[in-house]
């Protein structure tokens, strides 16, 4: 979709459908026009009530009227929720080029939030189906309307809004089309795309010969080999502190030998969203120019049956030499992070953050509504949260403590994967991570609420979400601002 920012008034673009918010105890903006919007107002046809949809016609235009509630209250947020809104009901009107006149006195963010809005809502996944003739156009063309200029705003919401989608198209994709090596080619390909960019892969074999132990014993009975796919970002010159973005790829997990229940098993290509989030968010980062250093690393494997697998009991050996008592193969992602984390420590990464599909507790505790936050730096997780806040993406911080952390050590090694009794399983998660992160600065986001099937009005309900992509860029750019 092509994204443009105006200071032309809506009626003098070439939008087909024009947009049009209007606030509680405000009347229609003086440069659209008024009366037949007046008149669905007064009819109460309309409202100013947050979500509220009406439909008129002007000068061979349609006219959506949006209620946006409380003027106070409406922020970027609101404006992703309302845009979502707007582009369901304008696909109804099979519309091709959409203008929202963007509100008065609003913030740039507020801009950002109804293209991100627009993009995100008017998404779908269609690589494997053929269109139905009674398919509705996808829009071709956005135009924001504002009486300052808002370009730099508007193209920076597209651009990370587009990232988000590809991380949506990576996650859709079935196991069979996006095996670990078919990721780390993808990733190739977007530092081929992207200036400043520059990816390295690790195959299996370097995996094992490296040490990572932990990594490698999650990949043991799959066919298909595990790949450490790094990519890095310096657009400070080394001037800024290096942040490390650590993701888990499993892009199959079958729950290995202790294998996951058959009725939800086909959602499990959906567990290589934290990869996606951290390839997709690097490569925003670098179209954006940001002036911040970054180092992505995402461990990229299948969790499988075969008579190679790794089995319940096994005790494997970390790259930082942990001895881990694997006493339950599903509990298979902390395994990847633990030497993924490893080695962004020894890249001399100074901050840490990870992302995973990581745990059932964390959806038990928190829905899909918040995605559960555990760090050992309050300056780093306050950061999060309020990045959390102004992306859209936002994350509930779970505590840490000396009793969870006792609660990972092993029986017969060092630690285990999959402590007794099953209790505040997303923070023993989070305490096993902790053990490799040590005292660098580190957060640990799990996502598996969050991923997928966590439909908001401008996500669709039954896929890949992209969740983290916004939080990232947004936290990442903040830490070096």
């Amino acid at each position: 979709m092509r994204v443009v920012a105006t200071t032309e008034a809506p009626l003098q673009t070439r939008a087909d459908t024009i947009a049009v918010g209007v606030f509680d105890g405000e009347r229609v903006a003086h440069d659209l026009p008024g009366e037949p919007l007046t008149a669905l107002l007064d009819s109460g046809e309309a409202g100013t009530e947050s979500g509220r949809l009406a439909l008129a016609h002007a000068e061979r235009r349609r006219l959506i009227l949006v209620g946006l509630g409380k003027r106070e209250q409406f922020d970027a947020e609101a404006a992703r929720v309302a845009a979502g809104r707007v582009v369901a009901r304008a696909a109804e009107l099979r519309a091709r080029t959409l203008c929202w006149e963007l509100p008065h006195r609003v913030d740039d963010a507020v801009a950002g939030g109804l293209v991100e809005g627009t993009l995100l809502r008017d998404y779908r996944f269609e690589p494997f189906k053929q269109a139905a003739p009674d398919d509705p156009p996808r829009l071709q063309e956005l135009i924001v309307s504002a009486h300052e200029d808002v370009s730099e705003a508007v193209a920076a919401a597209a651009l990370v809004a587009a990232a988000q989608n590809r991380a949506r198209d990576l996650g859709n994709r079935p196991g069979n089309d996006l095996p670990p090596r078919v990721l780390a080619e993808y990733a190739q390909q977007l530092a081929s795309e992207h200036g400043g960019l520059q990816a390295t892969v690790l195959d299996e074999s370097e995996i094992v010969e490296r040490g990572m132990g932990a990594f490698a014993a999650v990949a043991a009975g799959a066919a298909e080999p595990a790949k450490l796919i790094r990519l890095d970002y310096d657009g400070s010159g080394g001037e800024s502190p290096l942040t490390a973005l650590i993701g888990k790829a499993l892009t199959f997990d079958s729950g290995g030998l202790s294998l996951k229940p058959g009725a939800g098993m086909h959602e499990m290509k959906f567990d290589m969203l934290g990869g996606a989030a951290v390839l997709e968010a690097v490569a925003a980062l670098a179209e954006l120019r940001a002036p911040v250093r970054v180092l992505g690393v995402v461990g990229a494997t299948e969790n499988m049956i075969s008579g190679r697998a790794t089995r319940p009991g096994d005790i494997v050996t970390a790259l930082d030499g942990t001895t881990i008592e694997i006493d339950n193969t599903d509990a298979e992602g902390r395994l990847v992070l633990a030497d993924c984390i490893t080695y962004a420590r020894r890249e001399r990464a100074e901050r840490l953050i990870d992302l995973a599909t990581l745990t059932g507790g964390v959806v038990a505790a928190l829905g899909s509504v918040y995605a559960g936050l555990m760090s050992n730096d309050d300056g780093l997780a306050a950061q999060l949260e309020a990045a959390g806040r102004r992306s859209g993406e936002r994350v509930w911080r779970l505590p840490l403590d000396e009793r969870y952390a006792e609660m990972v050590k092993g029986r017969f090694a060092q630690l285990t994967n999959a402590p007794l009794p099953r209790e505040a399983l997303a923070i023993t998660a989070a305490e096993l991570l902790h053990h490799f992160a040590g005292e660098v600065p580190w957060a640990h986001v799990d996502i598996a609420g969050t991923a997928f099937d966590a439909g908001t009005p401008y996500l669709d309900e039954k896929s890949a979400t992209g969740y983290g992509v916004r939080l990232l860029v947004e936290a990442v750019r903040a830490l070096n601002g």
